[in-house]
């Protein structure tokens, strides 16, 4: 198996959402579209690399937020089979409701952002559980259900080889910093350390994440990853417990982040970069309508 990392210049930003074109056995897969904006790019980096869009007959999105599957209806309507998360997969055969809330959120930006999202034909839409396999030519790969960051989540293996989605983070190129994935609604603490100990069982050699990119050391990234996730829920927690306000919050998170960010040697200017894959005012929802579930539980 041949993995080709595909970058989609999401808002014209290099290395911040990624897809994954994989080869073998004279079959291409894909695992992750990302939204319906990059659709473009990601049909030139295709083509740049000497296949036929036409020739991509299988689909795989980790879960169905418009960065990962956002172009998943286009792809269907190709004639390619999208696999998806059983929790997931009416979203994509109807997204009507996914881009209502979107558009309630990004507001007079939701078109430039996430482009249009195309219902996906339901006869082209494969339901995946834990434990269901994909065959790639000679390859196969594992949906592993490991919610978190969504209640819809797969990370995909492959022998030794895994594809995260958001599960392990966002970690950019040449950085060491890794900001946590909490983006609203279903963002769930417990859960995604019981995914990240999931992975860690997995022994794999080599992940993929989709905010970006190849990772080797993959032990080490978990389990970093874990004091992130950890410290992030700590830090808002005690905020929730004060009081803080909405606007308060995300202001302190993101202070709280950026320091986290520079102690790791993030610059200035990778900053920014950070906040296109995952702003840190999202994660810093996520993470209080986590702890209002708690408190209303």
């Amino acid at each position: 198996m041949k993995v080709h990392t595909i970058d989609l210049k999401f808002q014209n930003v290099e290395g911040v959402i990624a897809a994954f074109l994989i080869e073998s056995g004279g079959e291409l897969a894909l695992v992750e579209t990302g939204p319906g904006s990059t659709l473009p790019v990601l049909r030139e980096g295709i083509e740049a690399l000497g296949f036929c869009v036409a020739d991509v007959k299988k689909v795989l999105v980790t879960h169905i937020h418009l960065d990962h599957a956002g172009a998943a209806g286009w792809w269907a309507g190709q004639g390619a089979a999208v696999y998806v998360h059983n929790k997931g997969a009416r979203h994509l055969i109807d997204p009507t409701r996914l881009m209502e809330s979107a558009r309630m959120v990004y507001g007079d930006r939701m078109d430039e952002l996430w482009g249009e999202m195309l219902p996906a034909a339901a006869e082209r839409v494969v339901i995946l559980k834990d434990g269901d396999e994909v065959s790639v030519g000679g390859a196969t790969l594992v949906a592993l259900d490991t919610p978190g960051h969504a209640r819809h989540h797969h990370a995909f293996a492959c022998g030794e080889v895994v594809f995260s989605g958001d599960v392990a983070g966002v970690r950019l190129a040449g950085q060491s910093y890794i900001s946590v994935a909490s983006a609203p609604p279903q963002f769930d603490v417990v859960a995604y350390l019981e995914s990240l100990d999931l992975l860690l069982r997995g022994g794999y050699s080599k992940m993929y994440l989709t905010h970006f990119g190849e990772v080797d050391e993959v032990e080490d990234h978990l389990q970093r990853y874990k004091i992130a996730v950890k410290a992030a829920d700590e830090f808002v927690a005690a905020r929730f417990n004060e009081g803080v306000d909405e606007s308060s919050l995300q202001i302190l998170y993101e202070a709280f982040q950026m320091e986290q960010a520079f102690k790791a040697g993030v610059p200035a200017e990778a900053w920014s970069d950070y906040q296109v894959a995952n702003p840190t005012s999202m994660c810093a929802d996520g993470l209080r309508f986590y702890h209002q579930r708690k408190e209303s539980d």
